[in-house]
């Protein structure tokens, strides 16, 4: 158990990583046509079955949830998945990425501010130090300082939508978790909720058609599913099993580094000096909040 807490970072750095490349992903699917919410669906509805058979074969009793509970998971699933990805994908066409992107990644300031209500985390000199590294590094990386324009009430209200959705998952997942559910438990019921809460987006019919015009399109689905799904997800929940939901949120603040990188060595994208402070900054707070006590 020390042990498993002990690699806690590790695991949440893990998922981090695989969110980050959640990008190669969706890059390839959108030249297909596919909108940003057919691509969620994608992840909810692949993500749900393959989570739900690994259940079935590792240990079935986990499937078993109590009703009163189920609270819990409409809020991994349909009130942070799903109403984060409505946010920010809708504000992407109402401001500039680089808004919508920084907004978002104001998730650790309210998980940080959400666990200090609901489970009394204390916010320490270090955390907060991590914190504001962490955010300053994410604006520095998202380019927002090289100047965005006005942003609308409308892109506001979207983009802090987006950035509690995001982080109300550690909230809600951490909830469940005390309540005595597996890792693998809160990651399915996540899904298979947001399989319903997706439904008013997308049409089914029309991601199938789309699917098969275009060979390797499924494969590239099968890779986003496994590896910036199910396996993220996973990893970062049993993460918020054995450390706060606040050092949780500030150390997946690497995951726009990572997709920087992504974006620089496989898309050839430039990299700034203003950039790679950033990405210093947030490596900094990812060191500090590991090392909190």
């Amino acid at each position: 158990m020390k042990m498993i807490q002990k690699a806690a970072p590790v695991f949440v750095t893990g998922a981090a990583i695989l969110w980050g490349i959640l990008v190669i992903f969706i890059k390839n699917l959108s030249v297909a046509g596919l909108s940003s919410m057919e691509i969620v669906s994608l992840r909810a509805y692949g993500a749900a079955f393959i989570l739900m058979i690994g259940l079935l074969l590792y240990n079935k009793k986990l499937l078993k949830i109590r009703l009163k509970d189920a609270w819990c998971f409409v809020g991994t699933g349909v009130v942070s998945i799903v109403f984060f990805s409505y946010c920010y994908f809708k504000n992407v066409t109402v401001s500039s990425v680089a808004v919508s992107s920084i907004l978002m990644y104001t998730s650790p300031i309210w998980v940080t501010l959400f666990a200090r209500v609901v489970f009394r985390e204390k916010i320490s000199k270090q955390k907060l130090v991590a914190l504001v590294m962490a955010f300053a590094g994410c604006v520095l990386v998202s380019g927002i300082t090289g100047g965005v324009g006005r942003v609308s009430a409308e892109g506001l209200l979207l983009g802090l939508g987006s950035g509690i959705g995001y982080g109300l998952y550690s909230i809600f997942g951490r909830i469940a978790l005390e309540k005595g559910y597996h890792p693998m438990t809160v990651s399915t019921y996540t899904f298979l909720f947001a399989c319903v809460g997706v439904l008013p987006f997308v049409k089914p019919a029309e991601i199938w058609t789309k699917m098969n015009a275009a060979p390797g399109l499924w494969g590239w689905a099968l890779c986003m599913v496994l590896f910036s799904t199910c396996m993220s997800f996973t990893l970062y929940t049993i993460g918020l099993k054995y450390m706060e939901a606040g050092r949780a949120a500030v150390l997946a603040t690497l995951e726009p580094i990572v997709t920087t990188l992504v974006g620089v060595v496989v898309y050839k994208e430039m990299l700034s000096l203003v950039m790679i402070l950033g990405i210093v900054m947030v490596l900094g707070a990812s060191i500090l909040i590991s090392k909190e006590n």
